[in-house]
C-alpha cells in the first residue's frame, strides 16, 4: 500500500470531513500530460481513462466530462426528454442530480428515500410515476445503493428509462455488479471531495450504440465525432475533459481497490467505535451490497445536525450535513411536485434533520478517527447510550 503522502496536511480542519490521497503514480502521469499531452498525443489520456473507467463498470461506451451534472444533461437531453415531461429524482440528494432536469426543460418530481438504504424507495418511486415520466435518475447515495431489482422492474413496467447518478459509489457493487452498471447510462464525478478525483470532472458512460453516438455529438458543440471541417449540425455543449485531469483520473483508477480498501477501513474504524452506541445509526450495507462509503454518515436521533456540527468544528472536526429534501429547497419551493413531496415523503424529512457526514478523508489514520469519536461522544453526552463493553469512556 502507498504511504500517506504528508505534504497533503495544509491549514485548515485537524479532521476533515472529505479529501484525495495522491501518491507519486499520479504526479508521474500528470507530469507527463503537461509535458507531452499536446499535439498528436492531445487525445491519448483521455481516450485511455474512459477506456479503463468503461473496461471496469463493464459498460460498452464512456466519455469523460467537466462533471457529472454535465452527464446527467447529457444523458436526459440524448433520451429527448424536455418541456412538459416529468424526470423522478430521490428527496435526499445534492441539486446536481435533479438541477439538469430543469436544463432541459422537464419538471422534477421527488421520491422517497428508503429508511435502511437512503436510496430511492421503490415503493414511493411507484406512487409518483405518472404518463409524464420520461426518465428516473436514481443516486448511490454516500456510497451506499438501492434495491436494483426492484426499482429496474418498476422502471420496466412503466417504460421508463433509468439513469444511474453513482457520482459518490464509484467501486461499490450490488449482487456482484458494479456502481455505474444499472439504467441505459450511469454518472460518476471525480470532485476533489470523492474517492477517486480529476479535482473537478466526470464520466458518462452507455451501452446503446445509438445513445452513446447521440451523446458524443451533443457533448461537442453538435458536431459528428471526426469531424474536421467544423460543421455543426446542431447548437449543443462544450462536455471534455482535459489530458492533465484524465491523466491524474487514469492514476487514480489504477489505485481503485487501494483507495476502496481505506475508505472501507476508515468506515470499520467508525463502526467499532460507534456501531453499537444507542441512538445512532451509521450507513447500511445490506446483504448483497458492497459499500465503499465515500462519506461515513451517522444519523443520531433528536440532535439537530446544525448544532452538532457547530460543537465539532469548535474542537476541530470538519462535518457536512445530511442531505435536505430537495422538495423543502428555496430553489424547489414554487413546484408542485415539491409541494407534494413536502407532504408524502415522510422518510427523508425524518432522517435529515438528524443526519451527519463524519471525517472521511483518506488521508485520516485510525487515531485521526479515534479522537473524532471521543469529540463527538464528549458531544452528545446522555443524548446517545454506550454499550456497557464500550472499548472507552467519554472524555
Amino acid at each position: 500500500m502507498s504511504e500517506l503522502d504528508p505534504s497533503l496536511a495544509r491549514p485548515g480542519p485537524t479532521y476533515p470531513v472529505a479529501g484525495p490521497w495522491i501518491s507519486d503514480l499520479e504526479r508521474r502521469y500528470v507530469a507527463d500530460a503537461v509535458t507531452d499531452g499536446w499535439y498528436e498525443h492531445a487525445g491519448r489520456w483521455p481516450a485511455a481513462f474512459e477506456s479503463a473507467f468503461a473496461t471496469m463498470v463493464g459498460r460498452s461506451h464512456a466519455y469523460t466530462l467537466p462533471s457529472c451534472t454535465a452527464g446527467l444533461h447529457l444523458a436526459l437531453a440524448a433520451l429527448g426528454v424536455g418541456p412538459g415531461d416529468e424526470v423522478v429524482v430521490p428527496e435526499a440528494t445534492w441539486i446536481a442530480s435533479s438541477a439538469p432536469i430543469s436544463y432541459v426543460g422537464a419538471t422534477p418530481v421527488f421520491a422517497d428515500i428508503d429508511p435502511v438504504t437512503w436510496c430511492m424507495s421503490a415503493s414511493s418511486l411507484a406512487s409518483v410515476i405518472t404518463e409524464r415520466t420520461k426518465a428516473i435518475i436514481v443516486v448511490d447515495l454516500y456510497g451506499g445503493l438501492p434495491d436494483w431489482t426492484a426499482l429496474t422492474e418498476i422502471a420496466n413496467r412503466a417504460g421508463v428509462p433509468l439513469i444511474e447518478d453513482a457520482a459518490e459509489g464509484v467501486g461499490s457493487t450490488w449482487q456482484g455488479r458494479q456502481a455505474g452498471s444499472f439504467g441505459v447510462a450511469s454518472v460518476f464525478s471525480f470532485h476533489g471531495s470523492k474517492t477517486v478525483t480529476t479535482g473537478e470532472g466526470g464520466m458518462i458512460l452507455l451501452d446503446d450504440p445509438a445513445l452513446a453516438a447521440r451523446v458524443a455529438v451533443l457533448r461537442d458543440h453538435g458536431r459528428p465525432p471526426g469531424d474536421r471541417q467544423f460543421r455543426n449540425e446542431e447548437v449543443a455543449f462544450k462536455y471534455k475533459m482535459s489530458p492533465v485531469q484524465a491523466a491524474l483520473g487514469v492514476a487514480q483508477l489504477e489505485r481503485l481497490d487501494e483507495l476502496i480498501e481505506r475508505k472501507r477501513q476508515i468506515f470499520g474504524w467508525y463502526e467499532e467505535r460507534l456501531g453499537e452506541v444507542g441512538g445512532l445509526t451509521l450507513n447500511a450495507e445490506p446483504p448483497g451490497v458492497r459499500n465503499t462509503y465515500w462519506m461515513v454518515t451517522a444519523i443520531i436521533e433528536g440532535v439537530d445536525k446544525e448544532w452538532l456540527a457547530g460543537e465539532l468544528r469548535a474542537q476541530g472536526v470538519d462535518t457536512r450535513p445530511f442531505f435536505e429534501p430537495l422538495s423543502g429547497l428555496p430553489a424547489y419551493s414554487a413546484l408542485p411536485s415539491a409541494m407534494a413531496a413536502a407532504e408524502g415523503n415522510h422518510v427523508a424529512r425524518a432522517l435529515s434533520p438528524y443526519g451527519i457526514n463524519l471525517p472521511s478523508a483518506l488521508r485520516l489514520t485510525e487515531p485521526d478517527v479515534e479522537a473524532v469519536c471521543k469529540i463527538l461522544l464528549g458531544i452528545l453526552g446522555d443524548r446517545v447510550v454506550l454499550p456497557q463493553d464500550a472499548a472507552y469512556s467519554r472524555p
